[in-house]
């Protein structure tokens, strides 16, 4: 009855139109006073905790380096780099959205930043080469969502710091499955535009394109100090975050000198306001993580999931199984924020790797971004492309069953994340 109580209160309080951080503070007091155990000192106490852990400073460092690379320049010099290489292919703007995403997905861990960014770019060149522009918002959606999974990740901080594993481990781990995502976008818009007459811009010249790829250095190098510097153990993701402030706004200031200071209480206030919406919810999803383990819902889904403890893969398809369910009506955030303190017990019950479970959370989480009702990104293709949502739907179908196929991959052969995984964190 006590998951029943949970969860009707969520969706009713959603269903309202209430934003989801009071909406789990909603749940949490239905709960409270479902057990008869209502106490405001300790939805006040825990709500306090939430917000209160050092681990989360990445947070706003790394909204704050994604505003400072897209103002200062980072962002569109490695689209011209993309656009240097690939983009004379045949649906050369398609490659060029999904190099583009990988690229920029080592510099923002924010799918919303990175697609608006992207889109704002390509589109209106896809439109003009008369590309299909419902698939190609489809695309760059799809590539848009490789930015939570390729470090440095907001859903990696988040989950680390709800499941208590190591936020250093999720990112080294996510590299080679969002590598894994980009190849199969490439894969599947080779197969879907193969027959599309487009314009493709010429060839750029062997020179040239050493020369663009030049300006975009220093873009290159901020990926290489981040993940470096995390391998090596000079700095912890939350340093890092930091690093990643500091590094964009020198190069966008003084090397780029696209971004002016004139400039900087905006991009500062617009990282402020996302972070005041993230915190929020993790500080309200504390509340509910208290009561999930008060009121023994972990045991009680637990339960329910007996059949499949002895067979880790299945669990783990189950568990996948569920998480798209969830992901097509909840956000990315709040979705992480929730689920994690339920299914963490569930997992190390099972025997499952935190870490392989965490990245391959993280993926499915991403995916609930592009898939509907909801689809925050798809919504923010939709209006870049300045096209109706319903189209975007259609567009990005084929690219949405790719990276679900390569969800199910990375469930049969564990070792996809695993073994990479291992590789860079030693």
């Amino acid at each position: 009855m006590t998951v029943t109580v949970f969860i009707g209160s969520l969706l009713a309080a959603m269903a309202i139109g209430m934003p989801i951080a009071f909406a789990l503070m909603v749940c949490g007091l239905a709960l409270m006073l479902y057990l008869g155990n209502f106490d405001s000192q300790i939805l006040s106490q825990n709500l306090i905790n939430g917000a209160d852990n050092f681990p989360l400073m990445a947070v706003p460092f790394f909204l704050l380096a994604g505003e400072l690379m897209n103002a200062g320049g980072l962002s569109r010099r490695i689209v011209d780099a993309a656009m240097a290489w690939v983009g004379h292919l045949r649906g050369g703007l398609g490659y060029v959205a999904v190099v583009a995403s990988v690229m920029m997905a080592s510099l923002s861990g924010s799918a919303v930043a990175d697609t608006a960014a992207i889109a704002a770019l390509l589109i209106p060149m896809m439109r003009r080469a008369g590309y299909n522009l419902p698939r190609s918002a489809g695309l760059i959606s799809a590539g848009g969502i490789i930015a939570p999974i390729i470090p440095p990740s907001i859903g990696f901080v988040l989950f680390g710091v709800a499941a208590g594993v190591s936020i250093t481990q999720l990112f080294m781990a996510g590299i080679f499955p969002g590598i894994l995502l980009g190849l199969a976008l490439a894969v599947t818009w080779w197969w879907v535009a193969r027959r599309d007459e487009v314009l493709a811009p010429p060839r750029v010249p062997m020179g040239e394109r050493w020369r663009i790829t030049a300006r975009a250095f220093w873009a290159f190098v901020l990926p290489v100090v981040i993940i470096g510097g995390l391998k090596i153990g000079v700095f912890t993701p939350t340093e890092a975050a930091v690093v990643a402030v500091v590094y964009a706004l020198i190069v966008g200031l003084f090397i780029y000198r696209e971004l002016a200071f004139g400039q900087l209480y905006g991009l500062v206030l617009a990282a402020a306001k996302t972070t005041a919406v993230v915190m929020f919810m993790v500080a309200a999803a504390v509340v509910s993580a208290w009561l999930i383990a008060y009121a023994n819902i972990p045991a009680q889904v637990t339960a329910m999931m007996q059949p499949f403890i002895g067979s880790p893969k299945m669990m783990m398809f189950m568990l996948m199984m569920l998480v798209v369910i969830v992901g097509t009506a909840l956000d990315f955030a709040p979705t992480i924020l929730i689920l994690t303190p339920v299914l963490m017990p569930l997992v190390k019950q099972t025997g499952i790797d935190p870490v392989y479970f965490g990245v391959l959370f993280v993926i499915n989480n991403a995916i609930g971004l592009i898939t509907p009702p909801v689809g925050t990104v798809l919504n923010v293709a939709a209006g870049v492309a300045r096209l109706p949502l319903g189209d975007v739907v259609r567009g990005v179908w084929p690219f949405l069953v790719a990276q679900l196929l390569v969800l199910l991959a990375l469930i049969l052969v564990p070792e996809l994340v695993t073994v990479p995984a291992q590789w860079l964190n030693h």
